[in-house]
């Protein structure tokens, strides 16, 4: 039988185990074939993006260079102001891109 202090001391173990597993925390990426995300025209990859359905599509334009894009500089995807919850790939692409000032 287990003790309140054996409990005590077992929490902060067993915080620090989900804490360093990492997915506990970590938001799940956008699916392309979300209905959000497909109505926008969201690609993964953005030289993948369908270019005659979507003229406004310009090379060089990705994610990662989106004024709605929260992800670091560097990292290969991050938070989306359009996807609350859920992460977007640096290299993507869709409709609502913004150009960064």
């Amino acid at each position: 039988m287990s003790t309140r202090r054996e409990f005590i001391r077992l929490i902060p173990v067993a915080g620090t185990g989900l804490l360093a597993s990492g997915t506990a925390w970590s938001q799940a990426m956008v699916d392309e074939k979300d209905a959000q995300a497909a109505s926008l025209g969201y690609a993964a990859d953005a030289a993948k993006a369908d270019k005659a359905k979507y003229p406004k599509y310009a090379a060089g334009q990705a994610c990662s260079a989106c004024q709605l894009y929260q992800g670091k500089a560097g990292a290969a995807a991050g938070p989306c102001a359009l996807f609350p919850g859920k992460q977007v790939t640096a290299k993507g692409w869709c409709s609502a891109f913004v150009k960064k000032p």
